[in-house]
């Protein structure tokens, strides 16, 4: 209760320090604006990659990405849950700000009723800037694919696209899974008129179903995984295998000089078999303890990537990268001035990312969101700075079934050393008291700057 009280003090009391980064391009194109070409894989726990050192997973045109530009393997998203980490993403703001802390108003509606639902919802979140209308109002197309929860493709201001409007994605989802003729064809479109252009590719991989191809499967079942295991194993080489043919399309077109890639993953993931032991109902939950909608390292940390081979230098970064990075460097990739305000950096910006040293997150109920007060539903703040890392709980609303998410946790904070202690294994914070109040005091600080309100009072 006393942290709790010296949170709430802090939050309302505190004066920001930080100034937001301003971007600013550190290159230009061989000839004209670049090409755009963000991939965002969807379930993916951070370690599950080969170029970050997994021993059996195989990625290796992501690998080929990872050695051709700016690497960070310590990158973070805003939430770890998919709708919220990908408007973060689109805006370059937290959750907290642009509203959509969650994937459902109210679990389990999925019909008109919903749509009607979260007409308020969606109507202040595309008054918002957005990298994607940065890029369509300064001459660019813009096409999506994939997961896109806001909308139709029109309402996120997408010049093409798959999405009509539904949950996830609807008719945007079967791309990958069933080829990228899509992609494609706008490209042809965009090449005729002399037009540069994004693509957003989110696939719905490797998030479930888990139903890759035969001959993958058994690529890791006779590596003898658990059958969770095995599966999402062959869904991320399924998912790498897209990549490699969106690479190929893009390289048949000539277009390969001129374009850059962005990598990120929504959230993580974690197979059930690999943590029998959480308190949960095992019929219910496809994933692991403390990994996605969760705060903990497997359901908020990913590797970022940034490729634009002949301008970017390869270069494996020490510094954190962030999903509100996105927005002020993709702006600077394209010659573009992002909107004042946003609080992430331009990650060409090496003095930038040098001078950070703290990253900060939030996790609210993953399916009970509040229109007129998104913090009544948090559960989690998180900061990381330097090798230690802090999780306050919070315990706001959550009226569904996906409280058992993280209604087992009633610790008011968790302390870890990441250095130490990457699995987070062990809390250190009863015997590190000062550490957990200067990071306490960093957060309330975070949320005063992003002009968050004080804390609900049950904090």
């Amino acid at each position: 209760m006393k942290l709790q009280r010296l949170l709430i003090c802090l939050t309302c009391c505190a004066v920001a320090t930080l100034q937001a980064a301003q971007p600013s391009a550190t290159t230009e194109a061989p000839a004209g604006r670049p090409n755009i070409v963000l991939i965002l894989s969807d379930d993916q726990a951070w370690g599950d990659y080969g170029f970050m050192g997994h021993a059996d997973v195989q990625t290796p045109h992501l690998d080929r990405l990872a050695d051709s530009g700016l690497r960070f393997d310590r990158g973070y998203v805003a939430a770890p849950i998919c709708r919220p980490s990908l408007a973060s993403m689109a805006t370059g703001q937290y959750s907290f700000v642009h509203g959509v802390t969650g994937n459902d108003i109210v679990s389990k509606v999925y019909d008109d009723a919903r749509k009607e639902l979260e007409k308020p919802l969606q109507a202040k979140f595309h008054q918002l800037p957005s990298v994607i209308k940065l890029l369509t109002s300064n001459g660019y197309l813009a096409h999506q694919s994939g997961k896109w929860w806001e909308g139709s493709w029109q309402d996120g201001g997408f010049t093409h696209g798959m999405t009509e409007g539904e949950r996830h994605g609807d008719k945007g989802l079967v791309i990958g899974r069933e080829g990228l003729d899509p992609i494609s064809e706008f490209i042809d479109e965009a090449v005729a008129g002399e037009k540069p252009f994004m693509l957003w590719y989110a696939p719905f991989l490797p998030h479930t179903p888990h139903n890759p191809p035969q001959a993958l499967l058994e690529k890791y079942q006779g590596q003898g995984h658990a059958l969770d295991v095995a599966k999402y194993y062959a869904m991320i080489d399924w998912f790498d295998q897209t990549c490699g043919e969106l690479f190929e399309t893009i390289e048949s077109k000539g277009l390969s000089d001129n374009t850059v890639y962005l990598y990120i993953c929504d959230n993580g993931w974690g197979a059930a078999s690999t943590t029998l032991d959480w308190p949960r109902d095992q019929a219910f939950w496809e994933y692991a303890m403390r990994s996605k909608a969760s705060p903990y390292e497997n359901g908020t940390r990913t590797p970022i990537l940034v490729s634009w081979p002949g301008v970017i230098e390869p270069q494996q970064m020490e510094g954190f990268a962030h999903s509100i990075d996105l927005f002020p460097t993709i702006a600077a990739l394209a010659g573009l001035q992002a909107p004042d305000g946003l609080p992430g950096i331009n990650l060409l910006d090496t003095a930038a990312v040098a001078a950070r040293d703290t990253v900060f997150g939030s996790l609210h109920a993953s399916h009970n969101m509040s229109l007129s007060d998104p913090d009544s539903t948090l559960q989690y703040l998180w900061c990381i700075q330097g090798d230690w890392k802090l999780l306050l709980r919070c315990h706001g609303k959550d009226t569904t079934h996906y409280r058992k998410l993280h209604e087992w946790d009633t610790a008011p904070f968790h302390l870890y050393n990441l250095k130490e202690d990457p699995g987070e294994k062990n809390d250190l914070a009863v015997a590190h008291p000062e550490i957990v109040a200067r990071l306490t005091a960093e957060i309330a600080a975070w949320r005063a700057e992003m002009g968050a309100p004080p804390l609900p009072s049950s904090h």
